[in-house]
């Protein structure tokens, strides 16, 4: 039988860079959020550890051996010392590199699906999850958080005034690697993040500088009718707007540009 697990987009309501930890990762202070909507992730049980994979950006994913999803079940098997046997298959539908945590969230979907193929104790994917990658504990949740350290030390906000928000995300379609947006970061701290609405990403000037329709991207989204809140994701290209209505968030998504890559959905 094969078994399927969601892996949804995640979006950084506001996130703060304040400095450098004592092991060389940056200092992050973040609120996260996840849509209804993105990848997914299918397993079954097999003889060994094989990864297939389809949907839109699927020709990005060429090298198999360094994707998130075989890293975390190697990572689950050992750690719960069981053989790495399962047949998995990821649609990918989010762009990757993209700031939304698609190659996080397929990870922490992995870990999620295993531990149900191979019945073992879910606290073995908690485990495993800070290495694999900062985003991966906060997408191991797929629930609203506060993130603070790398952004991997989590305490669950309550997000029952965003569930149910209708948001659009739009992507210029050029892929932004983390590493080249944190070298680029000023260095400076600009101070705590209370609550998020009122926060920034301290990521978006050095995204625009070196992507600069980002900036085009959020130009056009907060021009949007309907629209209360606009900002770039993680350390983009993709940025979001959430809408006073399913409507206005659906004529946004019908007029965006042919060229950009958009997803209409809704906040968990």
């Amino acid at each position: 039988m094969r078994l399927t697990e969601p892996a949804p987009a995640k979006l950084n309501l506001a996130l703060h860079v304040r400095g450098k930890l004592p092991d060389g990762r940056h200092a992050l202070e973040t609120v996260f959020a996840f849509c209804t909507d993105g990848d997914r992730v299918e397993a079954e049980a097999a003889e060994a550890l094989s990864l297939e994979f389809a949907g839109p950006f699927a020709a990005a994913l060429s090298d198999k051996d360094d994707n998130l999803v075989l890293i975390a079940a190697r990572s689950l098997a050992e750690a719960a010392s069981v053989e790495a046997k399962a047949s998995l298959f990821l649609t990918k539908r989010l762009p990757v590199a993209s700031g939304i945590g698609g190659g996080s969230a397929d990870a922490a979907a992995t870990l999620r699906l295993l531990t149900r193929l191979w019945g073992i104790d879910p606290s073995f994917a908690a485990e495993v999850a800070p290495a694999i990658g900062s985003d991966v504990p906060a997408c191991l949740l797929s629930l609203s958080a506060r993130g603070t350290e790398a952004g991997d030390r989590l305490e669950l906000v309550d997000g029952g005034d965003i569930t149910g928000t209708p948001v659009l995300l739009v992507n210029p379609g050029v892929p932004l690697a983390t590493r080249e947006v944190f070298a680029a970061w000023d260095g400076v701290d600009h101070g705590p993040l209370g609550e998020w609405r009122e926060g920034r990403n301290d990521l978006e000037a050095p995204a625009r500088a070196l992507v600069p329709a980002i900036g085009d991207v959020l130009h056009w989204l907060k021009a949007r009718e309907g629209v209360n809140f606009a900002r770039m994701s993680g350390s983009g290209a993709t940025s979001f707007a959430l809408f006073d209505s399913e409507e206005a968030r659906d004529r946004a998504a019908a007029s965006c540009p042919a060229d950009w890559w958009h997803l209409a959905t809704f906040l968990r």
